[in-house]
Parts: C-alpha cells; structure tokens; sequence
C-alpha cells in the first residue's frame, strides 16, 4: 500500500451493513488515500465483520467498530462520531461501503475542510450511465424540499453522503433528536447543521452505481425509505416554520457559500 495522506484531526468515517466483499476493496481504497479509516459493521450478518477485524489487525491506520445489531446508517455514523470526539478528531469524512463514493477524492475533500473548518464539505454528485433514472430524478424533489428548508442556504445535494462534517456540531444536532438513525440521516444532518449557521462548501464527485453482478448491494427499499423521508420533511418543514425570523436575518447578512 503507498504512503497515505495522514492527520490528526480529520478521519474517514464508513459506516458498513451487510455489503459483502464489496466493503474490502472500498477500505483499501480508502487506505490508500487516508490514515486513519475507521469503519463501523452496522450488525452485519454477511462475514464481512470478521474480514474487517482481520485487515484492522494487520494495518495500525485501520479501526474496526462492530455492532452487535442493526441499527441504521445515522446510528452507525453517531456511533463512530462520538468516538473520535472522545479521541480528539475535529472532522470525519463519511462514505459508503459498496464503492460508490470516489475515494481517490478524499484528500480534495480534506484539504477543503481543512482551509475553511467551520463548513461541511458535501459531494455534488456527478452521475453516469450506470446511475438508476427513479432515484436521480427523485432526488430532485428531496433537493427541492431543502432549498426550501433551509432558505436557499446553497446544499448542493442533501442526499449524497460523501462529505465531511464537523465532528462537534453533528454530534450535538444528533443527541438532541431522536430522528436521523436510519435513510433520513444524510438529508437532516445537513439541513440542520446549516439551520445552526454551518455553511456548505460543494465539490463535485463522480458516483459508480454496480450491477449485482459486479456485487453491487443497495438497501434502499422505495416504499419504506420514500416514507421515512416523507414524514423528515414534514418534521423538517416543522422545525423551518418554528426558526424562521432567525433564518431570515441570517439569510439577509450572510455571504453566499463558498462555489469552486
């Protein structure tokens, strides 16, 4: 493996359920961009736990947390968050475990968060041939719903989760809700996180959709997770409602975000 990009401050975050062999080469990929990888096996059922704690024992920039159910994506990522808060980490780059997201962007992603701190760094997904017409169209509503939600505070796109947050912010906006464990996470971290004032730098990233032939997994199921975020847009209209003056004042003084 060649020599990492290595800090102190900033780690990438991978929450993993049951992925299969995929989740390996989307570490080493990680790896060989990034120390230290942190991984969380979100109860997998698939063998890839035990995989994972065994390439953890041979690479020291490799840490494998297990949980013993599943939990959720949100769950999975709190869990990992809490964690390297408690080990001083200021940042986490999170990214999925079935080689979506573009590992060989993790140092960009990086190096942005590291110039400007206080912002979350968010993908801007840039999709091909492979990526499935339903959810690329679809997630123009959700997108729609959080341009509204937010005032127009410049998310890019609040669905895809190769970004960068700040560790002590998230932390704090996912304690206080009971909500953002499962799908609804990556939408609501954000909204939230810019209602707190947290402006958003968006890069651009290419996403890979795989076949199941070349053992691609996805647990997105339309029905349950169009619901599940249905009712966070409901909750988030709510909350927009409730601090809106606020928004408002913030919106009139503020700068626009940061456009590479």
């Amino acid at each position: 493996m060649s020599e990492a990009a290595a800090s102190s401050t900033h780690l990438v975050l991978i929450p993993s359920y049951d992925t299969g062999p995929r989740v390996y080469q989307t570490v080493r990929e990680a790896r060989a961009q990034w120390r230290p990888v942190w991984v969380v096996v979100d109860g997998s059922t698939d063998g890839t736990a035990e995989g994972l704690q065994r390439m953890a024992q041979e690479d020291p920039g490799l840490r494998v947390f297990v949980l013993p159910k599943n939990q959720g994506k949100g769950a999975a990522v709190l869990h990992g968050l809490q964690h390297a808060q408690a080990a001083g980490y200021t940042h986490a780059l999170t990214m999925d475990s079935d080689g979506q997201h573009p590992a060989s962007l993790i140092p960009a992603f990086m190096q942005a968060s590291m110039v400007e701190p206080h912002t979350m760094v968010l993908g801007r997904p840039v999709f091909d041939a492979s990526a499935p017409l339903l959810r690329v169209h679809g997630r123009k509503i959700s997108n729609w719903w959080v341009n509204v939600e937010t005032l127009g505070a410049g998310i890019g796109d609040a669905l895809f989760g190769f970004r960068v947050y700040p560790v002590a912010g998230l932390v704090q906006v996912m304690q206080r809700s009971r909500w953002m464990r499962r799908m609804d996470f990556d939408t609501e971290a954000v909204v939230r996180l810019a209602w707190r004032g947290t402006k958003p730098v968006n890069l651009d990233a290419p996403v890979r959709y795989f076949t199941a032939e070349e053992g691609g997994v996805s647990h997105f199921r339309y029905g349950r997770d169009n619901l599940l975020l249905t009712s966070m847009h409901v909750r988030l209209l709510l909350g927009f409602v409730l601090r809106l003056p606020p928004l408002l004042l913030r919106r009139l003084t503020r700068r626009p975000p940061f456009q590479p």
